[in-house]
């Protein structure tokens, strides 16, 4: 139960891990003149866009594992929850 506790802090932190990889590998591609360098003043949101569209698929792909376990977690915060709610309307019924 203890790997699933972290779950969703471990997805996030490994996506943004990867953003941070893609962001990486598109500053050296634009300033190795690989890739354009965008129009203007554009460079920045360019190469965060450039990174969030490279990072999307990546993390599909390979962060699959983490994300199934993080659902499970959601699942199961949900499915308690749920008993909850339903516990203190039942309480509330007989009362």
């Amino acid at each position: 139960m203890s790997s699933q506790k972290y779950a969703s802090l471990r997805y996030t932190a490994l996506r943004f891990g990867l953003l941070i990889g893609c962001f990486a590998l598109v500053y050296v591609l634009c300033y190795a003149h690989v890739i354009p360098l965008g129009v203007g003043s554009s460079n920045l949101m360019w190469m965060v866009l450039l990174s969030l569209i490279l990072s999307a698929p990546l993390s599909w792909v390979l962060l699959r594992k983490q994300r199934d376990a993080m659902s499970v977690q959601i699942v199961e915060r949900v499915d308690r929850a749920k008993e909850r709610i339903n516990s203190n309307a039942a309480q509330e019924d007989g009362a």
